[in-house]
């Protein structure tokens, strides 16, 4: 009940797509440090990166940012998820909810090309950059959320 009431104010709040799933993992239950599904369990990293992009850069910016989360998805075994999202009535305000494997894995991502290439070309279009490192609740329920989306 507390998850479901936390989820609703989050929700009035206006808060991006990125903190609500962030928090869907974080708050949820605490299934894994209980010793459930111990292969889901374990190291992984999940961090949500807030962005603010300078507005005459923000098209191409999606772009990049568009290319590098999949080919992060789709090259590398370790990254779980890199989903980005933008704000609605604020689109230069951009929340990437990141999810890895384990430290090794976050830090092969980081010497890719596709991501060097990432933080190379838009350096001079991001105005902040916030990394927040995030502790899943629930690792078990990880498993699940994506399966249920349809291609």
């Amino acid at each position: 009940m507390r998850y479901i009431k936390t989820v609703i104010a989050m929700i009035k709040l206006k808060l991006p797509l990125a903190t609500l799933l962030a928090t869907a993992l974080v708050v949820s239950c605490d299934n894994a440090k209980q010793g459930s599904n111990a292969e889901y369990a374990g190291d992984k990293i999940v961090r949500i990166a807030e962005i603010e992009v300078d507005s005459t850069y923000l098209d191409e910016y999606k772009s990049i940012l568009k290319e590098e989360s999949e080919a992060s998805v789709r090259l590398e075994p370790g990254v779980i998820c890199i989903f980005p999202t933008l704000q609605k009535d604020h689109p230069t305000q951009v929340s990437i909810l990141e999810i890895y494997a384990n430290k090794e894995a976050y830090q092969a991502h980081l010497k890719t090309p596709h991501f060097l290439k990432y933080k190379t070309t838009t350096q001079n279009m991001v105005k902040s950059l916030r990394l927040i490192d995030m502790e899943a609740l629930d690792s078990t329920t990880m498993a699940f959320i994506f399966s249920k989306l349809k291609q």
